[in-house]
Parts: C-alpha cells; sequence; structure tokens
C-alpha cells in the first residue's frame, strides 16, 4: 500500500516541478512568436449589452498554447521512469514505471493525439488567414470527423483487444452493450470533447481539470490500477503547474492543444476505470458549460432568436451579469471539487 501510494505521488510531485521548471523557457518562446489568437471571440458578441465586463483584446496578446507545458511535462515524467527502469534495472525501478500495455499505453495515445491535433487548430488560428482563422464551422466539423475517427479506433480496441462488452451502473450492476460500446465510447469521447469551451477565463480551465483528473487518480487506485492512478496523477500535477501561472493575470492560456488532449483522455480513463457513468458528475463543470451552449442554441432556434443566457459558455453569463471573472473561476472550482468528491464516493462505494 505505501509502496503504491509513492508510486503515485513521487511522479505526480515531479510533473508539478517539471512543469514549473520549462514553463519561464516555454513562456519565453510562446510571447517571442506571439502565439495567440488572430482574432477575439467578443468579435461575434454584437449587442452592446451582451459585450463581457473585461478586457476584450486580452486573448489578443495572451498566447494560447499553454496546454504543451502539460502534455510536455506528462511525456516528460513517463520517459524519466521508463528510461530508469531500463538504465537501472531493480525491484524499485521497475515498480515506479508506470507505462503499461494494458493501462497507460493507449490513454498516453490518446493524450499525444489531442494534444497534437489541437496544437494544429491553435497554429491555425495564430498564423493562419481567412475563415479558417476565425475558427469557422468548416474547421469545427473536420475537428469533429478527426476526433470521431480516433475515438471509433479506441473503441474497436477496448472491444477487440481488451474484451470490453458492458459498462458498470453505480448500486445496478451491468449493462451489457456489445458491440455497441464502440459507438458509445464515441458518444462520450464526442460528449468530453464539448465541455473543452470551459477555456475562457484566467485558471478556470486548470482548476476544474486538475480536479477532474485528481478524481480518476482516486478511483483508479480504488480499482488497484495502480499505472492508470500514477497516470492520472501525473497529469494532475502537470496541470497543477500550468495553474501556477495561470492565476489571474494569466501569462498563458490553455489552447486546444491543452483542452483537446485532456477531454478526450478523460473518456478514455472513464471507461478503463469502468466509471463511464460516473463521468458526468465528476466532470460536472464540464457537463454545465457544453449543455448551457446547447440550450442557447436550441432556444434560439426555437423560440425565435430569444436567449436563455446573456452569453455562452455559461462562465460568460456570469460575467455579462457583472461578476468578476476571479469569482466565477474560484466558484467554479469549489463546484469541481464537491462533484469530483461526490464522484469519488459513488465509483468507490457503488
Amino acid at each position: 500500500m505505501l509502496l503504491n501510494l509513492l508510486k503515485i505521488f513521487i511522479p505526480t510531485t515531479l510533473a508539478f516541478f517539471i512543469g514549473l521548471f520549462i514553463t519561464p523557457v516555454a513562456t519565453h518562446f510562446f510571447y517571442k512568436y506571439k502565439m495567440w489568437k488572430r482574432y477575439s471571440r467578443s468579435e461575434s458578441i454584437t449587442s452592446p449589452e451582451l459585450k463581457i465586463a473585461r478586457d476584450e483584446n486580452a486573448e489578443l496578446r495572451t498566447p494560447r498554447v499553454g496546454g504543451i507545458i502539460v502534455w510536455v511535462s506528462v511525456l516528460l515524467v513517463i520517459i524519466l521512469f521508463y528510461l530508469t527502469s531500463i538504465l537501472f534495472p531493480s525491484a524499485i525501478t521497475e515498480k515506479m514505471n508506470f507505462l503499461s500495455r494494458n493501462q497507460t499505453l493507449i490513454p498516453l495515445f490518446t493524450l499525444l493525439f489531442g494534444a497534437l491535433l489541437g496544437l494544429l487548430d491553435d497554429l491555425i488560428q495564430i498564423y493562419g488567414k481567412g475563415k479558417i482563422a476565425h475558427d469557422d464551422i468548416s474547421w469545427r466539423k473536420w475537428k469533429v470527423i478527426i476526433i470521431t475517427f480516433i475515438s471509433l479506433l479506441i473503441g474497436i480496441w477496448f472491444f477487440y483487444k481488451l474484451g470490453m462488452t458492458s459498462i458498470h451502473i453505480p448500486f445496478g450492476g451491468e449493462i451489457f452493450l456489445g458491440i455497441l460500446i464502440i459507438p458509445f465510447f464515441i458518444i462520450v469521447a464526442l460528449a468530453t470533447f464539448s465541455g473543452g469551451v470551459i477555456d475562457g477565463i484566467d485558471g478556470l480551465s486548470g482548476g476544474v481539470l486538475a480536479s477532474i483528473f485528481g478524481a480518476y487518480s482516486v478511483i483508479a487506485f480504488a480499482n488497484q490500477q495502480i499505472d492508470l492512478a500514477v497516470f492520472s496523477g501525473v497529469i494532475t500535477g502537470a496541470i497543477l503547474a500550468f495553474l501556477w501561472f495561470n492565476i489571474p493575470p494569466a501569462r498563458f492560456y490553455m489552447g486546444e492543444t491543452g483542452i483537446m488532449g485532456l477531454t478526450i483522455v478523460l473518456a478514455t480513463l472513464a471507461f478503463l476505470t469502468d466509471s463511464v457513468l460516473v463521468l458526468p458528475i465528476v466532470a460536472f463543470p464540464l457537463v454545465l458549460t457544453s449543455l448551457s451552449v446547447i440550450l442557447q442554441m436550441a432556444s434560439k432556434k426555437l423560440r425565435r432568436g430569444k436567449r436563455l443566457f446573456k452569453v455562452t459558455p455559461i462562465h460568460h453569463h456570469f460575467e455579462a451579469l457583472g461578476w468578476p471573472s476571479y469569482k466565477v473561476t474560484m466558484r467554479f472550482w469549489i463546484l469541481s471539487i464537491i462533484f469530483a468528491i461526490l464522484g469519488i464516493i459513488i465509483a468507490v462505494i457503488g
């Protein structure tokens, strides 16, 4: 038990300090090459009463690729412990290596694929021209298609390689899905990806995601999936390093390179820990954020342009009501911690 806890604690702490160490170098690079958006999201807000009460041009002066710090820190920690186990073989170094085929290989692949795809998206919006630089709907459709394809491959791996055919229902046994586990995973992956719009206020996404991945580290540990618990913990540590520099005023934003990788790998973790039905609870702030956008679109379509919220995602609605951005952020953090704890209790007991 103690060795397993140390196996989680040491890499998690190391990921945090590696993130702190590489951030000054990364930040210098971000600002040197002006890696921020060319066009502000506030351009799409035409009604004066919907203008958000904050610096509308802040995102045009703040780098948007800060997520690089997260996934690079995770990758460096994994490589470090893997090489240590190869170069200095012993019972301890082999125990500390958490790169395993049955637990962490697929999540790592998912994280890196999503991060690199997100980085491409960021670079397009930084250096691109025309509609695509505005994140137009055609490019969004392509992103959904790509994510659907990679989710299909992961779902196939779950079904054919891992033999995953059912999902656990808390306090209610299991439900057999068979090959339908594949499209179900695609739906969950797209749903978690849609929650990525939470990256809109300084410190918001970092605090929320740290709580979520911290919760999945605990859930994996309770399932005796120690390597997966370490992987989730390392992501948590890396996010906390990002958050250290993202406290208002932010030095950089998470960007798609962070959000896309983290939200997609979150779906993978939920399936591997057999807690996918607990995911909406653990990740409630993501659900709330995504749902607000869906309800706003439905309201405008069905109610002849009438809105439910002043601005979506919902955190901007609270800003439009006059809440300071730091107050919105802190309250979302509190909600995230509460629902993360609730999700852990349900996953462990149920």
